[in-house]
């Protein structure tokens, strides 16, 4: 009855002005342009497109990332994180999926509201003509890569979903059901083929970077076409008997035709000749860590292939980039956000290649010592020469050596270092791995009163460079993907695999993919693809060190940091119940 009342309140107001002139009423507001005006002007269309592109996820927005919800990272203040690794999301409790803002982005209900907002582009960019045809082109190329790559979000996160090309108007009916997971992968590398016929190799102006080129259109589909290809997507033995199998992954075809078709768009990407590895021979002399290091704070680098660039002028807030002030350290007044847990740690090879063990005496009695340059670029550890100290907190260390061990008193008792989250300086962020994010931290920063400006890769030559050497492997041309991969190991020092071939060398690719692509927003998928999820999803460990009074060195002991638990169901996200409770055509994902 209210709804009813409101309703005649609204049409009673508006009936005094029944006598206007018409050309009162169709007067267009001055503080805002008109749908008319959007759609005829492509100066407007391309600020419209820009906010699509702001919508995408990436790993610097906010203090919560999908690296702490997987076997890299961990959020020490939770903020639900751990209702994600012990697989507690439900249908009504998204948790930190619900909550944050980064990985909210990542969600149904989010990522649908930008599919409209490329549907309404592209339905209207075909009613008109434009003068600028070239401009038009590219625009439209642009918003059916982001489709593509919103959609490809949204398979990955949920499977076969509901394949919407239009821009649903109070006339249509918006109750349909969901899309087989083939369906659905076709729908997106369409997209992706039909984006890169629009878009060019490169922008002319500097005031176009970060936008898609064909090469990011291929290399969008090239990582859609792997994930497709692998295990989970191809395995209904997990679903327990769910009753549409074909939502979650395919019920027919040729598997070996889909790792070839991965692998011919991995290669269609390399053979462009644009992209190349990042000083990919290092000359006698080179700091190869630092080479490494720049990759992720360079503005520019021959490895980019999607970019998003920043450009800050204040500080931010906690909720938006500030990826230096989240990840710095507490004894650098560091949020102190991201820590890697133990397992990623442990993950970098020992410089010769062989593996970090901890059952080898000389790796546990001097553990940072002569591992993958990778290890040093991007984790700070226990004895690290890092940045010059805050000048508060110099007069307790001049040099800059992070501080993640406790030290022993004359009385028996022991003190946190600078770094702990017994510190002196600041007690609430400390770290509770042990370890802290280098990656993506430009040291020349202070983070507590500067805001860096590196971008967000989220696609980079390395990655395309692995997915081909991955399908090469699963194809069984061992040869092939041995030579690719081992093209990324010599770029940072690293021998070549060892591995030979078969299972070994499948596990030696993934390892490789593990530590290259640390952080950058791979490893959630990764861990679910391959259907290692179960194995790797234990409980996190950290690493305790003591000096000891009187002792020349420290004991390091690897301890648990937090519990976790793995549950078959979380391979998927659940649809949320008020999206299913909408849309009676919608089935839930399997064991919700």
């Amino acid at each position: 009855m209210k709804k009813i009342i409101t309703a005649w309140v609204v049409v009673l107001a508006l009936l005094p002005f029944t006598a206007c002139k018409k050309e009162f009423l169709d007067k267009e507001p001055l503080d805002q342009y008109g749908e008319k005006a959007v759609w005829t002007d492509l100066a407007l269309m391309e600020t419209f497109v820009n906010n699509i592109y702001y919508e995408i996820p990436n790993g610097f927005t906010g203090k919560i990332s999908i690296e702490m919800l997987c076997d890299e990272a961990m959020r020490v203040a939770d903020r639900g994180a751990q209702n994600v690794t012990k697989s507690l999301v439900s249908p009504s409790d998204y948790s930190v999926f619900g909550s944050q803002i980064g990985l909210r982005r990542l969600t149904w209900d989010y990522i649908y509201r930008n599919i409209r907002a490329c549907n309404l582009f592209l339905q209207e960019v075909a009613k008109n003509t434009y003068q600028d045809k070239a401009l038009q082109d590219r625009l439209t190329g642009e918003v059916l890569f982001l489709r593509a790559y919103h959609y490809h979000t949204l398979a990955f996160m949920y499977g076969g979903f509901p394949l919407i090309d239009k821009a649903y108007d109070l006339s249509d009916d918006p109750l349909i059901g969901r899309n087989s997971f083939e369906e659905c992968i076709k729908f997106i590398a369409d997209d992706c083929d039909k984006a890169a016929a629009l878009l060019p190799i490169s922008h002319a102006s500097a005031n176009d970077l970060g936008r898609a080129t064909k090469g990011a259109a291929l290399a969008l589909k090239a990582r859609v076409l792997l994930y497709a290809a692998s295990e989970l997507y191809n395995n209904k033995t997990w679903t327990s008997g769910f009753a549409k199998p074909e939502l979650v992954g395919y019920v027919s075809g040729d598997r070996t035709a889909r790792w070839t078709a991965a692998k011919n768009a991995a290669k269609a990407v390399m053979d462009m000749k644009v992209y190349d590895l990042y000083k990919k021979t290092p000359s006698s002399g080179d700091d190869i860590v630092k080479n490494y290091t720049d990759i992720f704070l360079a503005k520019q680098t021959s490895e980019d292939i999607f970019v998003r660039f920043y450009i800050t002028t204040s500080m931010e807030t906690s909720e938006t980039y500030n990826p230096g002030l989240h990840n710095s350290t507490n004894g650098y007044h560091g949020h102190g956000s991201n820590n890697p847990i133990g397992q990623a740690a442990d993950d970098y090879d020992m410089k010769n290649g062989s593996r970090f063990d901890w059952n080898n005496p000389a790796h546990k009695a001097d553990p940072y010592a002569n591992r993958d340059p990778r290890f040093y670029a991007n984790i700070l550890y226990d004895g690290a020469h890092w940045r010059e100290r805050p000048v508060d907190v110099q007069s307790l260390d001049p040099v800059g050596i992070i501080q993640t061990g406790l030290y022993q008193r004359a009385d028996g008792t022991w003190k946190g270092g600078l770094d702990t989250r017994s510190s002196p300086i600041e007690d609430w962020n400390g770290t509770g791995s042990g370890y802290y994010r280098r990656k993506f931290i430009d040291p020349a920063y202070n983070p507590q009163y500067q805001v860096q400006e590196s971008p967000w890769r989220y696609i980079r030559y390395s990655e395309i460079l692995l997915s081909y050497a991955e399908a090469c492997q699963e194809l069984g041309e061992d040869t092939e993907a041995r030579r690719v991969v081992n093209l990324i190991r010599s770029r940072v020092g690293m021998p070549d695999l060892a591995a030979s071939g078969g299972a070994d060398l499948r596990e030696g690719i993934r390892h490789e993919r593990r530590v290259e692509l640390m952080f950058e927003g791979q490893r959630y998928f990764d861990i679910r693809r391959w259907m290692i999820a179960p194995k790797v999803m234990v409980d996190a460990q950290g690493i305790e060190i003591r000096y000891a009074l009187g002792e020349a060195k420290p004991t390091y002991k690897a301890v648990i940091v937090q519990k976790r638990d793995w549950k078959d169901q979380s391979y998927f996200m659940p649809i949320r119940l008020e999206e299913m409770n909408k849309n009676d055509l919608l089935l839930q994902n399997p064991l919700y």
